[in-house]
């Protein structure tokens, strides 16, 4: 109940979350980036076998990609359930991912305390073993992140149809950052609601443009044939968030 980790955040959540995020009010953003996939990898990389599920195929120009969409509850300062207290105002609605924290979902992260929002006496010896020996023990936990991983992979296509019909095709260069788009929460819930309608996208091939805060990469992805712009190129709806500087 410290409230550290209920601030300033971008919450990942499922397309059903997302909805139901909305309808209480609240704010949501998709976050797209790409990733160049000239070849299949090999099926014993466990790592980009994880990516792959979590993807969808597209293009950039002539370059072959996959496209990875993250759903999330946007808000500044305080969550708008918390309460005074520190306490959760909506607690019993929770989405998975603050269930789960602060373990990891992804399989490949390791948790680490002083990675976490946490305070110290969260993680004393007396408190309920969370992780041993690198696995979760905690059955509850454990099979949220099943389901959460489960939810993610069976998002795809619905998240596939949401960029094709809300015209959603600039994203970012994988761990450069992440291309953000912000519609007003009525229009974001009406393009949920009809991405969850496996009829309600026609099969068309757009060409993906990746935008990146640096130019070596700009020049590097347009020299294979890609259509990659300056992270400035931004459209009215978009934004751009750099995990590094630019260069």
């Amino acid at each position: 109940m410290c409230g550290n980790c209920c601030h300033n955040l971008r919450l990942p959540l499922s397309v059903n979350e997302a909805i139901h995020w909305l309808e209480r009010g609240g704010d949501v953003q998709v976050f797209c980036e790409a990733m160049p996939w000239p070849v299949e990898p090999s099926t014993d990389d466990g790592q980009a076998q994880h990516r792959r599920t979590r993807s969808f195929a597209a293009e950039s120009g002539e370059l072959a990609i996959r496209v990875m969409v993250t759903v999330v509850a946007a808000f500044d300062g305080a969550c708008p359930h918390l309460q005074p207290d520190m306490r959760c105002g909506g607690y019993e609605a929770r989405p998975n991912v603050c269930r789960i924290y602060p373990a990891e979902i992804n399989p490949f992260i390791e948790l680490m305390p002083t990675h976490k929002a946490c305070p110290p006496e969260a993680w004393t010896v007396d408190k309920p073993s969370l992780i041993k020996g690198g696995q979760i023990v905690d059955s509850i936990t454990a099979g949220l992140i099943r389901n959460s991983r489960e939810a993610a992979i069976h998002d795809v296509p619905v998240k596939e149809r949401l960029c094709g019909n809300a015209g959603f095709h600039t994203a970012s260069l994988t761990n450069e950052g992440f291309v953000t788009y912000t519609l007003p929460p009525g229009a974001m819930l009406g393009e949920l609601y009809r991405a969850l309608n496996p009829a309600s996208s026609a099969a068309r091939a757009v060409s993906w443009r990746i935008l990146s805060n640096r130019r070596t990469t700009v020049d590097t992805l347009n020299s294979v044939g890609a259509h990659s712009e300056m992270h400035t190129a931004l459209l009215p709806t978009q934004g751009y968030i750099p995990l590094f500087g630019a260069n």
